[in-house]
């Protein structure tokens, strides 16, 4: 039997090896607890430490900007909220291809604290309209708060975030950025691209599920988010995951090492299976931006209708092949995500999203091609 392919990298990666090494260590010898002031509390402590020096580094951070949370989620959600209930935002301006943890907790502030909320429409390949972004800001001074994701998690276009950084400097707005899918992919300058909040999860860079980080900018002074025992420099109560927390910072920097050489290979089969889904399938198109600003490891494929389409991601995992739909399911009824929504996408094709690590092979990416030309012309 030919070994399972796992083309869903977007939703989640495997762990590096050496990241597994790492946890499984601390987690065997490194038990203690880093609030403790004895040996072994502070061997934990240190721990931490290193690990916040590593991911600050990665993103042109201070030491005291970054903190450890249980997801980009959290993360999100503890920026996108506080902004509002501490920082004295009244408006957000947001795209509406944005994930669920962004749009959900502007829907809450929305109806929680009658907070404006105005979304930025999306051209065709999912890029906001950055022209209406500086329009909205200059014809109203209220304090507002924008947040647009670097890298879109389902199609892949991604927004120049330097160029709104440049538009929220100045105008005085605060900048919330989900860098979820492209940290340790992409360099990202939390300076040059004048960020207020960021958003990181270790499992989408080959870490371990269950650990993020925020970045916070030392001029936005928020409250804690969580309380109770004041870790995390009292901005988040709770025992930290010391191996979650090394296993990040590891995985980053490995990533972060490696960024072009990974970068290049990825292309490589992304540009591969392109090609070969166009010469062996017809009527085929992509979604999100194809030629500029898209991120090399996600490829949103629209397939035309037919008896068939609505099987392909069910055949091909009993294929041995995992890739992503790009469907929400309720009640037992597909229809298309928010994002494949956003951008018009028509409903009567299937849009499935391939997405690519550094530990896929051009092997894989031929046998997926070939059980898809098989799936697609095959007749029911």
């Amino acid at each position: 039997m030919e070994p399972r392919i796992y083309l869903d990298n977007a939703s989640t990666t495997p762990v590096l090896p050496e990241v597994v090494d790492l946890m499984a260590d601390i987690l065997r010898n490194d038990f203690g607890n880093p609030s403790s002031i004895h040996q072994h509390g502070r061997k934990a402590r240190a721990i931490i430490e290193n690990a916040r020096r590593k991911v600050a580094r990665s993103v042109n951070a201070s030491l005291g900007e970054i903190f450890f949370t249980s997801s980009a989620t959290e993360a999100s959600n503890m920026s996108i909220k506080n902004a509002v209930t501490a920082l004295g935002v009244k408006r957000i301006i947001y795209s509406s291809i944005e994930h669920h943890c962004v749009l959900h907790s502007v829907g809450y502030l929305q109806h929680a604290y009658d907070t404006e909320s105005i979304p930025l429409t999306t051209d065709p390949l999912g890029s906001p309209d950055l022209q209406l972004l500086e329009q909205l800001l200059d014809e109203d001074d209220k304090k507002t708060l924008v947040c647009l994701m670097h890298g879109n998690n389902e199609i892949g276009t991604m927004t120049d975030i330097v160029e709104v950084g440049q538009i929220c400097r100045k105008y005085g707005a605060l900048f919330h950025c989900d860098a979820v899918q492209t940290l340790g992919k992409y360099k990202i300058d939390v300076q040059a691209a004048n960020i207020s909040f960021l958003s990181g999860s270790a499992h989408k860079f080959h870490g371990p599920k269950g650990t993020g980080f925020v970045y916070i900018n030392n001029q936005n002074i928020i409250p804690p988010y969580i309380h109770g025992g004041s870790q995390e420099r009292n901005m988040r109560s709770g025992t930290e995951n010391v191996a979650g927390i090394a296993g990040l910072a590891l995985a980053l920097e490995r990533a972060s090492e490696n960024m072009l050489s990974h970068y290049n290979h990825i292309l490589v089969l992304r540009n591969e299976f392109k090609s070969l889904l166009l010469t062996n399938i017809s009527g085929l198109s992509f979604n999100g931006n194809q030629d500029e600003h898209f991120m090399a490891h996600v490829l949103s494929v629209s397939f035309p209708p037919g008896p068939r389409a609505d099987l392909l991601v069910m055949n091909l995992d009993i294929a041995g092949i995992s890739a992503s739909s790009g469907s929400a399911c309720s009640s037992g009824v597909e229809e298309d995500s928010h994002v494949l929504k956003a951008i018009g996408h028509p409903p009567d094709r299937k849009a499935i999203r391939f997405s690519f690590s550094p530990f896929n092979t051009r092997e894989e990416i031929r046998r997926t091609a070939d059980t898809l030309k098989d799936l697609c012309s095959h007749k029911p």
